[in-house]
């Protein structure tokens, strides 16, 4: 067996790496069940299925009740999710946890072209030998698989940014060594996948920009216009059309977007300039993240077309004020494919590392043995269990219209997934901005029609002296279960406490379910 696996390795060794990646990213389909962050589940998950249900949750529409206006989010991505979630609802398909199931599936599918991209890419600019080493980081880096089955627009908008760029960097190749095949409407194509990327993200307009600038410096001003009309006609479908049919004005969502970062960009996460440039390094464990850093840094010449893109995007984030490590997802997996090619040619005509070719190999070694226990442990990760597992507990219930989430100990709502109970209850939250009295009287609790049917109890200080608060106005309180968080939760709250995965405990209210 082991022959078999080393004999197609060695007969097809791109096939191999991608064998390696669909295994990896089937593994997290099956088991990394839940959501890495708020993003990638509140903003698009709940909302699309909202939709799919007849509803609009959160408001988002102008035709609901209670909608302000435009927020700002990109319908682009989350009515692609709306349509999936909405015809496995009208094939019959109507469990939570089913569906992401065949969520997860797709977005590993898509990733997988992230892969071939890569592998593409360098292979234009490095050996084929090369190549596959990049293919085979981007396969099995740590984080990949984990992040590329979540619903995650940093992630998702990642292929197309790369297909763009694959397009871009293969005709100026054909251009520059005045070889047959160059076409102009290509860079049209390619403006046009790097305008899905922005609909997807809007920040990529940063690499877009870069990459238009760099074409531009190349001396290509008819590819550099054309790649920009076929990004304008890109948004122009996909950002200005769906705003005109939804709010009747083109744009809607684009501009309250930009808008609403411009007023409140000092109003979340502060960091210092260099802030990514940590995160890089220790994302990409180091030392071969300094390694993968040097390559980008020493190919700014030789390979412009990939290092402007990359290096605009990195110097907008590192000074925008609100900095978030997700933000700087989107160009990793291009950094990986010119830093590695890059470095690959440094060591190549090394003296240092020529004499020193166990020194090298050490350094690597290192890296596979801490990637790989990271690999083992990240991939299955089941992220944010408790939360969830406590919604699809709910969900075992008939007509679950109203709960409470008990938080007194924190500031900050966590909030509660409706979306897998089945359900769309409404819910409200103590925390140490609202008191027990104080939410009883606005709800008027006296009135038992008016009461929750459950109050689920985050964390466990000082938990039965909660109880016991809230049973002053909700007497007829009992314990039901609890959920915990999952192995990996616990640990990444070890390791940075922002990070809240929290035991919750759910208490039945047996006078409105006996």
């Amino acid at each position: 067996m082991v022959q078999k696996i080393l004999r197609f390795k060695n007969k097809h060794p791109f096939l191999f790496i991608m064998a390696i990646g669909i295994m990896l990213r089937m593994i997290a389909t099956l088991f990394s069940k839940g959501f890495g962050m708020h993003d990638d589940h509140f903003l698009v998950i709940e909302q699309a299925q909202s939709w799919a249900d007849g509803i609009d949750y959160d408001k988002w529409l102008p035709w609901t009740a209670g909608n302000t206006g435009p927020q700002g989010h990109s319908f682009f991505y989350v009515g692609f999710n709306y349509l999936v979630l909405k015809t496995l609802t009208v094939f019959g398909l109507h469990d939570p946890q089913w569906k992401m199931y065949i969520v997860r599936f797709l977005h590993a599918m898509l990733s997988l072209l992230v892969i071939s991209f890569g592998y593409r890419i360098a292979s234009l600019i490095a050996e084929r030998k090369t190549a596959y080493r990049v293919a085979l980081l981007l396969a099995v880096f740590w984080f990949m698989p984990f992040l590329s089955v979540r619903n995650l627009v940093e992630m998702v908008c990642i292929p197309f940014l790369m297909y763009g760029t694959l397009i871009v960097l293969r005709q100026e190749l054909i251009r520059k060594q005045n070889d047959p095949g160059y076409h102009q409407t290509s860079f049209l194509v390619a403006g046009f996948f790097l305008g899905l990327a922005f609909s997807v993200r809007y920040q990529t307009i940063f690499y877009t920009g870069g990459l238009g600038l760099a074409i531009l410096i190349a001396g290509n001003w008819r590819g550099m216009v054309s790649t920009a009309l076929g990004f304008l006609a890109s948004i122009t479908i996909f950002q200005g059309v769906i705003d005109l049919l939804v709010w009747r004005m083109p744009f809607a969502e684009l501009i309250q977007y930009v808008n609403y970062n411009y007023n409140h960009a000092y109003e979340y996460i502060i960091n210092p300039w260099y802030n990514y440039l940590l995160v890089i390094v220790g994302v990409l464990i180091p030392p071969v993240s300094l390694m993968i850093f040097w390559g980008y840094l020493k190919e700014w010449k030789k390979n412009f077309l990939l290092f402007l893109p990359i290096t605009v995007f990195l110097i907008f984030h590192s000074f925008f004020p609100n900095k978030q490590e997700r933000f700087i997802l989107p160009v990793i997996p291009m950094l990986i494919v010119l830093g590695y090619v890059g470095w690959d040619k440094f060591r190549l005509a090394s003296v240092f590392w020529q004499k020193h070719p166990r020194f090298h190999t050490g350094l690597w070694a290192f890296f596979w043995l801490i990637n790989i226990g990271l690999l083992l442990a990240v991939t299955p990760m089941y992220s944010k269990k408790s939360r969830v597992e406590s919604m699809s507990y709910l969900g075992k219930y008939p007509d679950i219209n109203y709960f409470v989430v008990e938080d007194i100990g924190n500031e900050v709502l966590r909030y509660p997934p409706v979306y897998y109970t089945g359900q769309w209850p409404r819910f409200d939250a103590i925390t140490k901005n609202v008191s027990y009295a104080k939410l009883a009287k606005e709800k008027n609790w006296e009135i038992l029609e008016n009461q929750p049917k459950f109050v689920l109890f985050y964390q466990e200080n000082q938990l039965q002296t909660r109880v016991d608060s809230m049973m002053k106005y909700l007497p007829q309180l009992e314990y039901e279960t609890k959920t915990v968080p999952s192995i990996m939760d616990r640990i990444i709250h070890r390791i940075n406490p922002i990070n809240a995965n929290e035991k919750i405990t759910i208490y039945r209210n047996k006078a409105l379910i006996p």
